[in-house]
């Protein structure tokens, strides 16, 4: 009987997520995929700018960005207002029809340092499979693991194709054990039945879940389903914006244009009427019915290159874990319509919330308990996108005046579509309650840390201050440090390293360096000509490696760069040079806490309550006896 630390259900896009991340962390997982090979065509394409961040902190954003469609506009057209004889360059066309209303930015300026591209989901995966693969080849033979945390696990990650899970179950008697595999999953491959065991199961299997089924978990909401067609082709058309994002409103129905990457093909999402069922549409129905829509404009469709209907309806499961051992990700625990492009993105980030909790808690860094903060994290973000979906889908399905509304709902939108109004509440790992937020009104807690431009000190490298929150299972301890040659500031920053320094060194296991599992982050507001590195506290530029170098790419300078001007960072963040603040960063990039520099104790009681702390070499604990 097979068995594994995790078995993840699925390799959709939640399912590979969580992978990454257990590969990151080095545990012994497999995935179990109903299909016989890896995705080749999937329904999803929308990859919006959090998305992009997520995929930037693993080092891949550039794959997207260079194969993407840019989305820079969106173009609402609605109905004619009045027959036109000649098309006269704005968008108008002859005789009763649609014209173009409106347009507008995409995305607002300043929202994301990453822009919202169109990818085909098959090559959002295939990336990140490329992740997984590196990442467990780095446990491969005991050599160098993520963060030195643990050099005795090794991730294998395998993918086992051609495997149709049949049922779940959970021993209640044992789920008290953290070491004991309590649940068991029955699959078929090639027509044989093969048992696993699991310490832990993730159900990324979609909105047909045989995981959630086996737990007789209940989908709850809407019973009626919208029936959606969509097809990817090549358009021979007059239509004047066929490449550019575009909502079209007509009195023949309701229709949403993606551009897609290459320059040529276009993806077509049609709202059929209500009545309609996925086995009744035709690829015929669906190109008369956009026909219709694009009227008075032409239309023809050279070739298909891939078309679908299906139904969704907004449904949320009521629950999303069993015991603490098993969990429901994406689509097996929230649907909804596909018209303002979240699906693949909220599923991902399930697994991106689960995967790193998950992988903390194996690998022995997190205490049992950070799995809770799961549901409570992502059932409110399912709930909120639920409700969204619902005004937006109403709105969308709306004939008459309906370009104008929706165009004003769409950019009233555009923060959460773009997937950057997520906000955690309180729990073990965001600390809301006990932060100053009123120091860095722009780092809210509980949200995506935002991003802005710095000079990094080392080398004078104009970057993104969100490229040094890499995801590799380490926290941020971010300290804006104000002026440091100001002798308040100063002193300030010395004393916090001092104290940042035991508090790393409790949790941190021996041997590993220092900054493996709680990484400092200077970013200073003085004039970068005038410091020196001997300035900098030694802790924020520590001896690490096989090498034993010391890493001087952790200081950062709020100022002006040669060549690419000034960032704003502290005003941006709304931060106050002269008191300065200290923001803790997850794994996943959101704000756990917001404090002063001389917060110590506030710091060490907030890690206190998940972290683990680890023996000395003699056997006492970090950060006390003889040793601190």
């Amino acid at each position: 009987m097979p068995k594994s630390d995790v078995l993840i259900i699925g390799s959709g896009s939640a399912g590979i997520f969580a992978g990454v991340w257990l590969a990151i962390h080095g545990i012994p997982f497999t995935i179990l995929e109903r299909r016989g090979g890896a995705l080749e065509i999937g329904q999803a394409d929308g990859v919006q700018c959090r998305t992009v961040e997520i995929y930037e902190s693993f080092g891949v954003s550039e794959e997207l960005i260079r194969e993407g469609y840019h989305v820079r506009e969106v173009a609402f057209w609605g109905p004619s207002s009045s027959s036109i004889s000649s098309d006269n360059g704005q968008g108008k066309g002859m005789g009763e029809g649609i014209e173009r209303k409106s347009r507008a930015p995409d995305t607002e300026r300043g929202l994301s340092h990453c822009p919202h591209v169109i990818l085909n989901q098959a090559r959002m995966n295939a990336i990140m499979l490329g992740v997984m693969e590196r990442e467990g080849k780095r446990h491969e033979g005991g050599g160098e693991v993520a963060n030195g945390i643990d050099e005795e696990r090794k991730g294998n990650g395998d993918i086992e194709y051609g495997v149709e899970v049949k049922g779940v179950e959970i021993d209640g008697a044992r789920v008290g054990d953290p070491n004991a595999h309590c649940v068991k999953v029955v699959a078929e491959k090639e027509g044989k039945e093969v048992v696993w065991e699991a310490k832990y199961v993730l159900g990324c299997d979609g909105a047909h879940s045989t995981v959630r089924k086996s737990l007789s978990t209940r989908m709850l909401g809407d019973t009626t389903d919208t029936v959606w067609g969509v097809m990817d082709i090549y358009p021979l058309t007059t239509f004047p914006d066929i490449r550019r994002k575009c909502t079209l409103h007509s009195a023949s129905g309701a229709l949403l244009i993606i551009p897609r990457e290459g320059g040529s093909l276009v993806r077509f999402y049609i709202q059929l009427p209500p009545g309609s069922t996925p086995a009744a549409v035709t690829l015929p129905d669906l190109l008369a019915t956009a026909k219709r829509i694009f009227a008075p404009y032409e239309l023809e469709v050279v070739h298909t290159a891939w078309w679908s209907a299906y139904s969704i309806g907004q449904r949320i499961a009521e629950r999303f874990e069993e015991q603490g051992r098993v969990f429901l990700t994406g689509d097996a625990c929230h649907t909804h319509s596909p018209k303002a492009g979240q699906g693949m993105n909220v599923s991902l980030q399930d697994g991106y919330n689960v995967g790193w909790k998950l992988g903390a808690v194996l690998s022995g860094v997190a205490k049992w308990e950070v799995l809770d903060t799961y549901v409570l994290e992502r059932r409110k973000t399912a709930e909120e996108l639920i409700a969204f979906d619902k005004r937006f889908a109403s709105m969308f399905g709306k004939r008459e005046g309906s370009g104008e509304e929706f165009a004003r709902l769409f950019v009233e939108s555009g923060r959460y579509t773009a997937g950057l109004m997520v906000r955690y509440g309180e729990n073990r790992v965001t600390d809301v309650r006990g932060s100053a937020q009123g120091l860095a009104g722009g780092v809210v807690v509980g949200m995506r840390m935002p991003s802005a431009q710095v000079i990094r000190f080392c080398d004078y490298k104009e970057m993104q201050l969100a490229k040094a929150f890499a995801s590799d299972g380490r926290w941020r301890v971010v300290v804006f440090g104000g002026d440091i040659n100001a002798d308040g500031s100063r002193v300030r920053v010395e004393k916090l390293a001092q104290s940042l320094e035991r508090l790393a060194r409790r949790f941190t296991p021996p041997p590993a360096d220092v900054d493996s599992l709680i990484e400092p982050i200077l970013v200073l507001k003085s004039k970068f000509a005038d410091v020196e590195q001997e300035q900098i506290p030694d802790y924020f530029w520590p001896i690490t490696g096989r090498w034993k170098i010391r890493d001087l790419h952790k200081v950062y300078i709020d100022d002006e760069h040669y060549n690419s001007g000034h960032g704003h960072a502290y005003e941006k963040f709304e931060i106050n040079p002269t008191e300065g603040a200290v923001a803790i960063v997850r794994p996943d990039q959101y704000v756990a806490k917001v404090t002063t520099l001389d917060d110590s104790d506030g710091i060490a009681s907030f890690f206190q309550g998940f972290l683990i702390e680890k023996p000395t070499k003699n056997g006492n604990m970090n950060g006390t006896g003889p040793n601190l």
